[in-house]
C-alpha cells in the first residue's frame, strides 16, 4: 500500500512518517511539502491514502482535497491544528473520511489507521465499497446505491461484504457512523446532539440515541460528560 503525507512542516512530516511506518513497516510512504508536489507524486504512484494538512502554502489542503475527490479514488484524512467545526464540515462535504489534530497523538492516529489493518485481506470490490462508505457516510447510503457505484449486483455485494468484513452492510455503516459520532462528541463539546446525529447520517436524533446507547451503554450526552469529565 502506498500513502502520501502532505505538510509544509518537516518535523510534522517526520513524526507522522515515524508513527505510521512503525505500525505498517511494509507501506511505502511518500511525502510532499505542498499541493504542487503532492499532485506530482499522485500522478506517478498508486496512492491509496493521503494525510493532508489543511494549512499549506499556495493551494490549501481543502482545495487539494476537493481536486482529489473529483478525480481520484483514494481515502483522505485531514490533519489540522484548528478545533474548528467549519473546517471539518467542509472536509466531510469533500469526501474526507476522517481527521486528526496536531500535535498528532499516537493513540488517536492508531484509531484512524485501525480500519486499514484488514485491507490486505479484502477484495478490490470490498475495498472500493469501504472507501465509498468512509467518504459518504453522512449521506443516505443504500446497498443498491453502493452496488451501482462499484458496478456489481446488490445481492452479490451483500453476500461478499458479509463474507469478507464479517458483518452486513447496514451493520458496518451504522458502526462506522457511531464511531464518527463518538469522536465528534469529544472534539466538539459545544455541538448539540441533534447536529451530530444529522452530520453522521442518522435519520433522527431518537434513533441515533438508541443506537448509541446500544453500542456504548451510554446516551450521547452521558458519554460526552464521562469522556470530558464534566
Amino acid at each position: 500500500m502506498e500513502i502520501l503525507l502532505v505538510d509544509d512542516e518537516p518535523l510534522e512530516l517526520d513524526q507522522l512518517e515515524y508513527l505510521i511506518s512503525r505500525k505498517f513497516p511494509n507501506w511505502k510512504i511518500h511525502m510532499a511539502p505542498d499541493a504542487s508536489k503532492a499532485s506530482h507524486i499522485i500522478k506517478q504512484h498508486d496512492i491509496s491514502l493521503v494525510f493532508l494538512d489543511i494549512q499549506l502554502p499556495g493551494k490549501t489542503g481543502l482545495e487539494l482535497a476537493m481536486e482529489l475527490s473529483r478525480s481520484h479514488s483514494m481515502d483522505i484524512i485531514m490533519v489540522t491544528a484548528f478545533q474548528n467545526f467549519d473546517y471539518i464540515q467542509t472536509s466531510l462535504r469533500l469526501g474526507v473520511i476522517d481527521y486528526i489534530t496536531k500535535p498528532v497523538i499516537e493513540d488517536e492516529l492508531n484509531q484512524v489507521l485501525a480500519r486499514y489493518e484488514k485491507m490486505g485481506r479484502y477484495s478490490e470490490q470490498i475495498i472500493n465499497a469501504l472507501k465509498i462508505i468512509h467518504q459518504e457516510y453522512p449521506e443516505k447510503l443504500t446497498l443498491n446505491y453502493l452496488a451501482s457505484k462499484i458496478h456489481i449486483n446488490s445481492a452479490y455485494l451483500s453476500r461478499k461484504f458479509h463474507e469478507e468484513v464479517g458483518m452486513g452492510f447496514s451493520e458496518y455503516l451504522n458502526d462506522y457512523r457511531l464511531k464518527q459520532a463518538q469522536k465528534m462528541l469529544i472534539d466538539y463539546p459545544d455541538l448539540n446532539i441533534s447536529a451530530i446525529s444529522d452530520k453522521c447520517g442518522f435519520n433522527s436524533q431518537h434513533y441515533f440515541s438508541q443506537m448509541f446507547r446500544k453500542a456504548t451503554g451510554f446516551s450521547p450526552r452521558d458519554y460526552r460528560m464521562k469522556e470530558l469529565k464534566l
